[in-house]
């Protein structure tokens, strides 16, 4: 059972192994996009096709419905920061959208999220998602136990300001294991050496969401959609972690070591 722990719950080795399907689900199916995504596919399409490899698997979205969610993943092109509803739009050559999955498999999630370039891409859409990728990595590497989650968050900060892009600091990673959303709340800024202690069984997310332009956002009338004021693109990368006393598990990047690719996602 999970044992409580100043409101956060800390998972025993058995509880961390049955977060390991939802989360290799969602990497697996992350690594199928890449040769979905692509000019003239719609988001609606990526969902349907996200829907059957899900259902195959014997997953559940943990999005579908959630709050009223209508699909099973969310699908944020372009200056859409987060939270995007899939639809019947074509993304053309040169778009850059992140893609954002939730699973349940036997009551426990996984939650993970890549940025995808459609086409060539622009060198500056390059550029972009190249960092939200090293401020993921960067994070990671800070998640340990001894440390504490300000750590986390300095790192991401730290990394994003020096390849000169802005974090938007209205969203952040959290716990996660029989619920989608749990304590405690990992900021994507920080100071190190504050914040709550990082301790052996905790399992977290760390999502940092980048832009190069100023970190301001709207909410659109759906309720959903997150898009950045100056209309500029955004770029994600999310990994569930599982601390323990020795290591930092990734749970949703199985297939490959963080600490070997802290320059750009394993897809390319």
């Amino acid at each position: 059972m999970e044992s409580q722990e100043r409101n956060i719950t800390v998972k025993t080795g058995l509880e961390v192994h049955r977060m390991r399907r939802p989360s290799r689900i969602i990497e697996e199916l992350l690594w199928s996009l890449k040769e979905v995504i692509r000019p003239g596919v719609s988001t609606r399409e990526i969902d349907r096709f996200c829907e059957n490899f899900i259902a195959e698997r014997n997953a559940v979205s943990s999005l579908k419905g959630y709050q009223g969610f209508p699909a099973s993943i969310c699908a944020s092109p372009n200056n859409v920061a987060v939270h995007g509803i899939p639809n019947d739009n074509p993304l053309r050559d040169g778009d850059i959208v992140t893609i954002d999955v939730t699973l349940n498999v036997a009551g426990w999630h996984g939650d993970g999220a890549w940025t995808y370039l459609v086409g060539a891409g622009s060198p500056e859409k390059l550029f972009l998602l190249k960092a939200a990728w090293k401020a993921t990595a960067a994070g990671i590497l800070a998640a340990r136990a001894g440390g504490r989650l300000g750590d986390v968050g300095a790192a991401i900060e730290r990394t994003a300001g020096r390849l000169g892009c802005s974090v938007l600091e209205d969203f952040a990673g959290h716990g996660i294991g029989t619920s989608m959303h749990e304590d405690p709340i990992v900021a994507n800024t920080g100071v190190k050496g504050s914040g709550r202690p990082i301790v052996p069984g905790m399992v977290f997310t760390i999502e940092p969401i980048l832009c190069l332009g100023k970190p301001e956002v709207n909410l659109l009338e759906d309720g959903w959609t997150v898009v950045t004021r100056d209309g500029g693109p955004t770029a994600q990368f999310e990994h569930t972690l599982a601390v323990f006393r020795d290591r930092t598990e990734v749970l949703t990047l199985s297939s490959r070591d963080i600490r070997t690719i802290i320059d750009g996602p394993p897809y390319f």
